[in-house]
């Protein structure tokens, strides 16, 4: 039996069981194990890798604290506020809910980092919420779902993490080079939302009230500033984004010890109308004691377990797929489509069709590596291709057959799966527009990109 149909036959292996349900990170182990016997390549080179990136991948560490920041701010109940604000600046509009749930997504996207998280968070808490308010519940657990995409967009965002590790990129130039087109993507959804919302009548309409807006933003006050911290001190160069994350968990934390006895002092008032609260006790947010802490920190601990070894992992899937000449024949593929605008929207279309099957971050390993030297050479920005990268893996997310959020929706609201795709064809058309906007004006991703 020759190599090539010995390679052949254990990626159709692999292949299968990720079909069955074995994760990634495995399926990926499975291959490069299979592959390093193949090619001759020693196991040891598998542990060395591995402990490169833990030892050398100080950009890496990032990404725990992150992911930290989200699940402090979901505990201490600011991700409710958040939401709150978003209704109280919305609700006025026919569809307000359902494009306030897309704006409560874009601002916990800018905390947690994380699609999942995001459609997870906010679907839990205002899917009930529409389907009070005369929404149809298919489409508003496909809102939520819509809404997470931007979790990877939106700084600070734990794909770019890895984006910027694999392709050696300055971490806060993809972060700020994310702030436009995640805003301009929450946009376009919620002009979808709207629209579909007057079509049929959906929703029941607040009154404006800019009381009601200015109490809720307060409410919110800590989401702000976590959002604000990272970006001031990315933006201006005051610390790095391992340091702004490092800086958020502290605050973060310091903030719940302190908000909790008085939260409980003055009666757990969460459930009182908005209009019954004083303005001293909307700075007041849930909070979490100390004995709380370590479980927070392992749920973050567990999810930083799941992606870091999958990392490491592709760094060695990376270096047999050169050696196996797979990024020249994908190259070769690209870059025969002919000029600028046929090679990089052909790029897009690989990135999109990898999304219907494969999460982000196992198409940013395989494909960036590849498709990003590519766009280089045809005088694509490599920051503008990174953002071109990820918000077409982002569409992934609501796009079957795999779409993760779809999933991930359906769990927290118990909406049938196939029941929500009919309802994504609107929010899908929305981000592809934005996709296309984005990659044919690179000033949208490098506009707020500071001078260097």
């Amino acid at each position: 039996m020759t190599d090539g149909t010995i390679i052949t036959l254990i990626s159709i292996g692999v292949t299968l069981l990720f079909m069955l349900g074995v994760p990634v990170f495995l399926v990926i182990g499975y291959w490069v194990v299979g592959m390093s016997f193949i090619i001759g390549l020693p196991l040891l080179n598998i542990g060395a890798a591995l402990s490169d990136v833990f030892t050398d991948g100080f950009a890496l560490l990032a990404m725990p604290l992150f992911i930290l920041t989200g699940d402090l701010i979901n505990r201490s109940g600011i991700a409710r506020r958040l939401s709150d604000y978003a209704y109280a600046c919305l609700g006025w509009l026919r569809g307000g809910l359902a494009m306030a749930t897309l704006g409560a997504c874009g601002l916990f996207a800018a905390i947690s980092g994380s699609n999942s998280a995001t459609t997870a968070t906010i679907g839990s808490m205002l899917h009930p919420e529409m389907v009070k308010g005369n929404y149809d519940e298919r489409f508003s657990a496909a809102t939520a779902a819509a809404g997470g995409t931007v979790g990877i967009i939106i700084p600070p965002s734990i794909i770019f993490i890895v984006y910027g590790f694999l392709m050696n990129l300055p971490i806060s130039d993809l972060f700020v080079a994310g702030i436009i087109p995640g805003a301009l993507m929450v946009l376009a959804m919620m002009m979808a939302a709207f629209l579909l919302s007057w079509k049929n009548k959906w929703g029941i309409l607040i009154g404006l009230s800019f009381s009601r807006m200015a109490k809720t933003a307060l409410g919110a006050w800590l989401g702000f500033g976590a959002i604000g911290l990272v970006l001031y001190g990315i933006y201006t160069g005051a610390f790095s984004p391992t340091e702004a994350a490092g800086v958020t968990v502290g605050v973060c934390i310091i903030v719940g010890f302190i908000c909790l006895p008085i939260y409980r002092m003055i009666g757990r008032d969460g459930n009182r109308p908005l209009e019954q609260k004083s303005w001293w006790e909307m700075l007041v947010v849930q909070g979490f004691s100390p004995l709380e802490l370590p479980s927070i920190t392992m749920r973050s601990a567990q999810i930083t377990g799941i992606l870091a070894p999958l990392i490491a992992v592709s760094v060695v899937m990376q270096q047999i797929l050169s050696v196996l000449g797979a990024q020249q024949v994908i190259g070769d593929f690209v870059t025969g489509m002919g000029g600028y605008y046929a090679v990089l929207f052909t790029a897009m279309a690989i990135v999109f069709v990898s999304g219907m099957v494969l999460e982000s971050l196992p198409v940013t390993i395989i494909l960036a590596p590849i498709l990003a030297p590519i766009a280089h050479d045809i005088g694509v920005e490599p920051v503008q291709f990174a953002v071109i990268f990820l918000v077409g893996a982002s569409i992934g997310f609501i796009t079957p057959p795999y779409g993760l959020n779809l999933y991930v929706a359906s769990g927290v609201t118990g909406v049938p799966y196939f029941r929500l795709l009919p309802y994504t064809v609107p929010y899908l058309v929305a981000l592809i527009s934005v996709w296309i906007f984005v990659a044919l004006v690179p000033e949208l991703s490098t506009a707020l990109l500071p001078e260097r």
